[in-house]
């Protein structure tokens, strides 16, 4: 179920006040009941792996809090790491990786293992696509229509679980219902934020009595979150949309032009889905983590990434980088953990090599970085980090590298090449050609004016005085009116959802 529909519309109104008519027995079933709904509007038959997965994990989890530190403990912890693992590697990455492995075998000569192997592939394939009702393929173009939606998202989430008891640090949640709920909360679902089992878990266990205050706080945030994806993210859409599509036709001036626009786009169409599901959790007491704070002021891309999918950026910090040995290692390895960190990060975003080179370039530009930080120190050179201009020239310089690594973002359903194309044409020829946009001169000013009051508001609008009702009840339903009437209205999914 899209956010920016009708029927969310609808379903988050019947479901918050039934939610608030109820006992906390009733609570926990009916927002169980709600989220299977909103999951199983996308496609009923994918909430079967969905409970494939909480199954494994809820028992696991019992299983791990019973067992004594050793080997039996570790190798429980394995298997439910690997069952999650395993189901969306097949679904996300089945093609991705046998397509490589054919190409490989190619190119060592082994024709005849390569085929073989293909055909193999494409048989289990289909026996899949039977299940789900889908008409037999030969190739895996059609792994795309058949992944789960926001797989990798609950993914994590499930695997937090686990890897918190296993630590020690998150008891075993008895309560099945309640655990299923952790997984499957609808807010959060789809594209996050990927959330830890000691800061939700408990929530769920409690009786939230209603709060205006919280209720005009959710509201608030849902109503900024509709604005950034309809009216701002859908908009700046159109201008990416048509200019990718054909690169090749387009000139310098158009790629770059789009390529800004796609920058504020994705940003405000991932940061508008957090605060759609941050505020509509929070209608009913619910608190989840932040998931973006102004990343595009970063003065580095070290801070970029403190600020953006915090959720994502922490996971792999503590599941990935500090296991590696994180900042306890020698600087070589260090680079090397931060590098790997940053490769499955791409890789994680879906199965293309545009997404491993856009990990991979955030990789090299924290080893870059880091490199150049050592070589100044040993050179005694100090920059002026108290300089207003020498800040917003951090910033500047940041926002072009972020910007830039958008192309591969963007490119991932089209061959590398397109992406050093369109890098290509605005090095060379920034600003040569006409710039071609399906938006009139009007509506190009207007996408300037809404970006520059993004950037100027975006710091502020949490902390609008909701607590005053008078200035709640001005600005929330001028909020929606003007999404109204400026939104673009075409069914987009959020571009996250893919994931």
């Amino acid at each position: 179920m899209l956010f920016n529909s009708l029927q969310f519309l609808l379903f988050f109104v019947v479901v918050t006040l039934a939610y608030y008519s109820l006992p906390w027995r009733g609570r926990w079933v009916l927002l169980l009941l709600a989220s299977c709904y909103f999951y199983m509007v996308f496609k009923p038959a994918y909430i079967l792996i969905l409970f494939l997965t909480i199954v494994i994990d809820y028992y696991a989890g019992i299983w791990l809090e019973k067992t004594p530190v050793g080997p039996r403990r570790k190798w429980l912890l394995i298997i439910s790491l690997v069952s999650n693992i395993g189901i969306l590697a097949f679904f996300k990455y089945f093609g991705f990786f046998t397509d490589t492995a054919v190409w490989l075998l190619d190119q060592i000569g082994l024709d005849g293992p390569a085929q073989t192997f293909n055909n193999l592939a494409i048989r289990l394939l289909n026996k899949v696509l039977s299940f789900f009702g889908q008409q037999s393929a030969t190739s895996f173009s059609i792994v795309d229509t058949i992944l789960p939606i926001g797989l990798s998202f609950h993914t994590f989430q499930a695997m937090s679980y686990t890897i918190e008891v296993y630590r020690g640090h998150q008891k075993a949640e008895k309560h099945f219902g309640i655990y299923a709920l952790y997984v499957m909360f609808y807010p959060q679902l789809v594209a996050g934020p990927i959330e830890r089992p000691q800061n939700v878990l408990h929530q769920y266990h409690t009786y939230f009595h209603y709060d205006f205050e919280n209720l005009k706080a959710g509201l608030m945030q849902m109503a900024f979150g509709f604005f950034k994806k309809v009216v701002i993210a859908d908009r700046m859409g159109m201008i990416v949309g048509a200019a990718y599509e054909n690169p090749a036709e387009q000139s310098g001036l158009t790629l770059l032009v789009a390529t800004l626009a796609f920058t504020i786009q994705i940003y405000c169409d991932f940061s508008g889905y957090s605060d759609i599901a941050i505020g509509a959790a929070r209608t009913m007491g619910f608190t989840l983590m932040d998931n973006f704070r102004t990343p595009y002021f970063s003065r580095s891309i070290t801070e970029f990434w403190r600020r953006w999918h915090i959720s994502l950026s922490t996971w792999f910090r503590d599941y990935l980088y500090i296991p590696l040995g994180g900042n306890r290692v020698s600087p070589g390895r260090r680079y090397l953990n931060v590098f790997i960190v940053f490769l499955v990060s791409g890789l994680w975003h879906g199965a293309s090599w545009n997404y491993v080179i856009w990990g991979g370039l955030h990789g090299a530009y924290q080893l870059m970085a880091g490199w150049r930080d050592r070589a100044l120190d040993r050179a005694g050179i100090r920059f002026p980090e108290e300089s207003k201009v020498w800040q917003l020239i951090q910033v500047i310089l940041t926002f072009i590298l972020v910007m830039f690594t958008w192309v591969f973002f963007r490119n991932h359903k089209a061959p590398v090449e397109n992406a050093f194309l369109i890098i290509g044409k605005m090095i060379r020829a920034p600003f040569s050609g006409p710039l071609q946009t399906p938006l009139n001169t009007n509506e190009l000013w207007f996408c300037v004016l809404l970006v520059a009051v993004l950037f100027w508001k975006e710091k502020f609008y949490l902390t609008i005085p909701t607590r005053n009702t008078l200035v709640f009840f001005l600005i929330f339903p001028l909020i929606c009116f003007l999404s109204y009437l400026f939104g673009v209205f075409t069914s987009n999914q959020f571009i996250y959802f893919q994931f």
